[in-house]
């Protein structure tokens, strides 16, 4: 082989070496043939994009392209070699109607996980809604350990936005999420079966629970989250099935709600499987005329009325400390606990609740075992 050739075929080599896009571990789908016109069916491109940065342990980049990747229902996997990341600049949008029964964008088994970027997930959910009440989740998230999420916005999920399983080691930070208040089951954040998992400084308002802390959840922490509208920050529902496992340690902090239906909320289902919600904190909630501030709710069924049987979910040391504002409701306490299985170690600390437009609220507590400290109004429930 001559000098020539030699050098021709070094140069050939490094070309076929190098990432598409020029930069060494950052793929760029627009360099795999996806296009951003809202119409071209870009599932495939974004398929290989991830291969290629799974399997070095680089970054996948969505840029910000003047226009939209239309993608259909995918499922992005690991194991990766390494940390890989989700760049998203540009913006994503999901098919009409709800073609699928689960999550439309799906990342499932990846352990060094990190999401980010000023882009935009849209669900395309107004195409579903008359067509739920249960619809397809934007963002599902599977067996996602030692993971990162920061700056998303979802829109107009169909479902859930974010839904979560089996979760390990996750940090939800400035997330953007939006959706009308009156979308069926679009819960914000709802996970289940998850460890250590960090909500923070995050805007969320949807048509249902602005965060869902399901069966199985184990040392949860949101933090600075703006809830509204939606349905509150709930724990539950808990019970429904046989294999529900027990929620413990949950401390939920500086958050605000803003015209919602409830305000931090614990609800389990009538009748029910026996597991343990406890060691739960509410601390500095300020409340904004939302209904029902501080809610435990045992009576939960499908007409949530008349519920065939009692609960028999144990809620045990729950702490409310620093729950002040306006209520839309004059019922600002409501501890509705179960006959079989009463409360105990309810604490509230520092409640400061005035009826919205003024007014006195008040406290219900029934099967609560409950203490005080410091200001309390409403009154408490045995006075």
């Amino acid at each position: 082989m001559s000098i020539v050739q030699k050098i021709c075929f070094l140069i050939l080599m490094l070309v076929l070496s190098t990432p598409l896009n020029g930069d060494d571990n950052t793929y760029n789908v627009q360099d795999y043939g996806a296009v951003a016109d809202g119409t071209t069916d870009n599932t495939q491109p974004f398929m290989d994009t991830w291969k290629a940065a799974c399997s070095s342990g680089g970054t996948m980049v969505i840029p910000a392209a003047g226009g939209n990747f239309f993608v259909n229902k995918i499922e992005l996997e690991g194991p990766c070699s390494g940390q890989v990341t989700f760049q998203l600049d540009g913006v994503i949008v999901a098919p009409s109607g709800n073609p699928y029964p689960d999550s439309w964008f799906t990342f499932h088994a990846i352990d060094g996980f990190t999401m980010q970027g000023s882009g935009m997930f849209d669900g395309n959910g107004p195409s579903a809604w008359a067509q739920c009440p249960v619809c397809s989740a934007s963002i599902g998230l599977y067996a996602i350990t030692n993971a990162h999420i920061q700056d998303i916005t979802s829109l107009n999920s169909k479902g859930f936005h974010f839904v979560m399983v089996g979760g390990e080691g996750v940090t939800f930070e400035h997330i953007n999420i939006t959706a009308p208040g009156d979308s069926p089951n679009t819960d914000g954040i709802n996970m289940a079966q998850s460890n250590n998992i960090q909500i923070i400084d995050s805007d969320i308002g949807t048509g249902d629970d602005c965060v869902a802390i399901e069966e199985g959840c184990t040392n949860i922490n949101v933090t600075g989250v703006n809830c509204g509208p939606g349905h509150g920050i709930s724990i539950g529902s808990i019970g429904k099935l046989e294999a529900d496992k027990d929620v413990q340690g949950v401390y939920v902090q500086h958050c605000t709600l803003t015209s919602t239906q409830n305000g931090v909320r614990i609800k389990s289902w009538a009748p029910s499987y026996p597991v343990t919600v406890s060691n739960v904190t509410y601390e500095d909630i300020t409340i904004n005329n939302a209904s029902n501030p501080i809610i435990i709710d045992q009576t939960y069924c499908y007409d949530n009325k008349e519920c065939p049987g009692e609960s028999q979910v144990r809620i045990s040391n729950v702490k409310y400390i620093g729950v002040t504002g306006t209520s839309a409701s004059q019922v600002a306490v409501s501890l509705q606990c179960s006959n079989n299985v009463p409360c105990q170690d309810i604490y509230l600390e520092n409640i400061d609740l005035t009826l919205s437009g003024g007014g006195q609220t008040s406290s219900q507590c029934v099967n609560a075992n409950v203490t005080y400290s410091g200001t309390q109004n409403p009154p408490p429930c045995n006075q």
